[in-house]
């Protein structure tokens, strides 16, 4: 559950900033893409069956109000079960009314934690509306969904209550947390139960107790019967007092599965996100102090990758709320804990060492807070659906979708906020990996080391791509496209850029029809030429 600060066409390079050390083997590329019928989501849960998402829960209605009448309101509960074929561009959907009480009101609340294992997509807690004491509260029910036999009945308009099963469980109340596996063992990570209607101006609405644990369990489910055998927990009062956080699936230096607690709110002693983070595995949990986050501190969109070559884990935070942003090339402290713009990478290197690095490119807006990377079929995975950055054949591959999440209108809007400076984002993301193709960005042999270098990257492209270029002093660089003709289409500047590697993203403003341009790259003294290719 959010409480205060959280809540097309991009081209988006990852490039490091060059103040920390370890670099992603990759770029990330994001296309805006849209589906028709499919409106805004945030806080929501989802399942996979052969490419099309099933989304359920969350809410319709952007950050959370202050107001205690309006924060949470019914009426921005999401009550509809929702598919989506990407591939064809269709949503389906079905209301809740034909399921028990029980099941409709979990099922439209905000922030359950959630986590699919074969056909089954097991949903715990969440936090909204129970109609029989006339309040909001978190609910302490286990639901487990058969995804496929849900998809279907959703598109074709079928019964759907015989898909979910429910079972009761208090250990269960928890909203704001996550709920992973490692192994054959379940983890609920952190997060809280919210008992009553929210209120900031401190009344006595309400009761929150954080669970100050990683609770461990196993699921029995045989298809018919729904176990759960709990196998106690680790507590600590201090460092798991978490909610609102990361929690992403990680593959260690020796090739174990785990998963890192990434930041979350709050700290006991101050209203502030926890800048250390929290190894979780099979055998218990260490804190990392010798590490800080300064970035992306709330639930966003997340990519978790691993470099068995190099073992090396990382992990991608795409934009939401954080402490610490960048301004001018400084970091800058905000403890208002604003939306920002930010995407950075942790690096786990093979000695188990974290670095965070930020990246120059940025979010188009303030985006990402409570959304989810929903992935791409068909990609090579650990069974903890970390992506084999190795087993990656080609030079740029489609990794999946960025879906909804809280667009915000301005930084900081807590305070002000009455309903209209924030809603659910309803734009997708396409994610594209791009491989670096050698540590001087692949550029081609007659392009010299000590003279200006150019690569775009991707190529081919649809007018969205990024110039890779090597500058050897201090330039400003501009670009401009040709056709095959010699006729100017578009020209681009960029003011004074540092020598060295940069990745600057370009967006055609027009729509060119498929075929060979030529790039001319100068940096004021010198120029290259580079054939374009555009594909639609």
């Amino acid at each position: 559950m959010l409480n205060r600060w959280k809540a097309m066409f991009l081209v988006l390079l990852l490039a490091g900033n060059p103040i920390f050390a370890q670099q992603p083997p990759f770029s990330i590329h994001l296309k805006a893409f849209s589906i028709e019928g499919l409106g805004g989501l945030q806080s929501f849960a989802f399942g996979l069956d052969s490419g099309r998402w099933l989304l359920l829960g969350g809410r319709l209605d952007g950050l959370h109000r202050r107001q205690p009448f309006a924060a949470f309101d019914v009426a921005g509960n999401n009550n509809r079960i929702i598919v989506v074929d990407p591939a064809q561009n269709k949503t389906w959907t079905a209301p809740l009314i034909s399921l028990s009480v029980d099941l409709q009101e979990q099922l439209s609340s905000t922030n359950m934690q959630f986590y699919q294992h074969g056909r089954y997509l097991y949903l715990v807690g969440g936090y909204g509306y129970h109609a029989a004491t006339d309040r909001k509260k978190t609910f302490g029910f286990l639901t487990a969904v058969d995804v496929p036999a849900l998809v279907q009945a959703v598109m074709s308009g079928g019964a759907v209550s015989t898909h979910f099963r429910q079972i009761a469980d208090a250990e269960m109340a928890v909203t704001g947390g996550h709920l992973k596996k490692i192994y054959d063992t379940y983890y609920l990570v952190c997060g809280n139960n919210f008992d009553g209607n929210y209120n900031p101006m401190g009344n006595p609405t309400y009761t929150q107790v954080y669970t100050n644990a990683v609770k461990k369990f196993r699921i029995e489910d045989d298809g018919n019967t729904l176990k759960v055998t709990h196998l106690g927990k680790w507590s600590d009062a201090v460092n798991l007092h978490r909610r609102d956080l990361n929690v992403v699936p990680q593959i260690m230096p020796d090739g174990a599965e785990a998963v890192t607690a990434f930041s979350g709110v709050f700290q006991p002693d101050a209203d502030l996100p926890y800048l250390n983070c929290v190894d979780i595995d099979s055998s218990g949990y260490r804190v990392n102090d010798n590490f800080k986050q300064y970035y992306n501190h709330y639930h966003s969109a997340v990519l978790p990758a691993y470099d068995a070559k190099n073992r090396q884990m990382h992990t991608v935070f795409f934009g939401g709320i954080a402490q610490y942003y960048r301004s001018s090339g400084a970091r800058i402290k905000d403890d208002n804990v604003p939306f920002v713009k930010t995407i950075a990478c942790v690096t786990r290197d093979e000695k188990g060492n974290l670095t965070e690095n930020l990246l120059e490119a940025e979010m188009p807006d303030y985006l990402g807070a409570s959304a989810e990377l929903i992935p791409a079929p068909g990609l090579p995975r650990f069974s903890n659906g970390v992506l084999k950055l190795n087993e990656l054949k080609e030079d740029t591959t489609m990794l999946g979708f960025i879906v909804g999440g809280i667009q915000s209108s301005a930084p900081n809007i807590f305070f002000t906020n009455t309903g209209t400076q924030s809603q659910a984002n309803s734009s997708l993301m396409q994610v594209y990996l791009v491989k670096k193709q050698s540590a001087d960005l692949g550029f081609t042999p007659d392009q010299k080391p000590g003279s200006l270098r150019a690569r775009v990257l991707p190529n081919p492209n649809n007018g969205a791509f990024a110039l890779a270029i090597d500058l050897p002093h201090a330039s400003q660089v501009t670009c401009m496209l040709y056709d095959m003709n010699g006729k100017l289409l578009e020209k681009k500047r960029w003011k004074t850029l540092s020598p060295g590697n940069h990745h600057l993203p370009v967006n055609l403003k027009q729509e060119l029809p498929a075929g060979t341009y030529k790039l001319m790259v100068s940096n004021g003294t010198e120029q290259t030429t580079i054939g374009l290719m555009i594909q639609r």
